[in-house]
């Protein structure tokens, strides 16, 4: 894809949307970010002329036409935060509903409507594979492994589908299953680092658990190789080809932030639980996946393994 075109990004105010609409305004494309609110996005726009802002409301099922019509891609990144809170069945709720309704939204204005829009790259998550079996402990769970049963593998599974017929319109589409995001700011990282900076390596569990990871430049840079590379199609796993366990990033991230002036606890299965509900899982659970599939395709890790990232995220 040529880099005049314009992309539209749902949840772009998110902390990957970020760093993505910074990333294409450095190749030259212009962005089109939709909110609920565009004014208040316009007045903390840090892109430049470049980016505007579009209305949209998922729960009215509105969305600014007139912008979507000068859309030539579309990258889907919008839903609830899955351990932003405590999963009551409300929030559950709101997990699937901003995900599915917010595709429902696109595919309807994009059916109903005349436009130009050409591909299609949505948000998924490795929530889709469930705990690890003895066979993806040695290879990692590969695209073509079905949706695991439990509730994080039904909203990727619901997910997905809730872009599928974006395909009936002649639109390409991608969907990447991103693992835990590791950024400078903001998710994954800042949680870690809250106890590190007073000292303490919090290790979560039993610490064996293995997570499949990414790095922020390599999650945003796959995103826009997704968009540019027609023979991607369908499923692939966003994450680093060298997965760790949790107590090797908690110890790279404390050696990084304390050098050796830090102690090691292990916070018990249980006291997650009980602070973080049924969210805990995904802290907990071990899940190697495979980065093979978008390899092959041909994307080129900046940062393939933790040393490096940490080192970069860490300064």
């Amino acid at each position: 894809m040529a880099s005049n075109k314009t992309v539209m990004i749902t949840g772009g105010t998110g902390l990957v949307g970020k760093e993505l609409t910074q990333m294409l305004v450095a190749r030259r494309y212009s962005v089109i970010i939709l909110t609920r609110d565009p004014q208040k996005a316009m007045a903390n726009n840090q892109f430049g002329n470049q980016v505007t802002f579009a209305a949209w409301d998922v729960k009215k099922q509105t969305i600014d036409i007139a912008a979507v019509q000068k859309a030539d891609a579309v990258i889907h990144l919008a839903g609830a935060g899955v351990v932003d809170h405590r999963w009551t069945d409300d929030y559950k709720k709101e997990i699937v509903d901003s995900r599915v309704e917010s595709s429902k939204l696109l595919i309807k204005t994009l059916t109903q409507n005349p436009h130009q829009v050409r591909t299609l790259v949505s948000a998924s998550a490795t929530g889709w594979y469930g705990p690890d079996t003895a066979a993806s402990s040695l290879t990692g769970f590969t695209e073509d492994h079905p949706a695991n049963n439990d509730f994080l593998g039904e909203t990727c599974r619901l997910w997905e589908e809730s872009v599928k017929p974006i395909e009936q319109l002649g639109i390409r589409r991608v969907s990447l299953r991103t693992g835990i995001v590791l950024a400078e700011k903001g998710g994954a990282i800042s949680e870690f680092k809250k106890p590190i900076q007073v000292g303490v390596a919090a290790v979560l569990g039993s610490g064996k658990q293995i997570v499949s990871w990414i790095h922020i430049e390599d999650q945003c840079a796959m995103y826009i190789y997704a968009l540019e590379n027609e023979n991607l199609r369908g499923s692939y796993n966003a994450v680093a080809p060298a997965p760790v366990t949790n107590q090797t990033l908690t110890l790279k991230l404390a050696k990084a932030v304390k050098g050796k002036w830090f102690i090691t606890v292990h916070v018990p299965a249980f006291v997650l639980k009980m602070v973080m509900g049924g969210s805990s899982i995904e802290v907990l659970k071990s899940t190697t996946v495979s980065s093979a599939k978008i390899e092959k395709a041909g994307y080129p890790f900046k940062y393939p393994a933790i040393d490096e990232a940490v080192a970069s995220l860490i300064k």
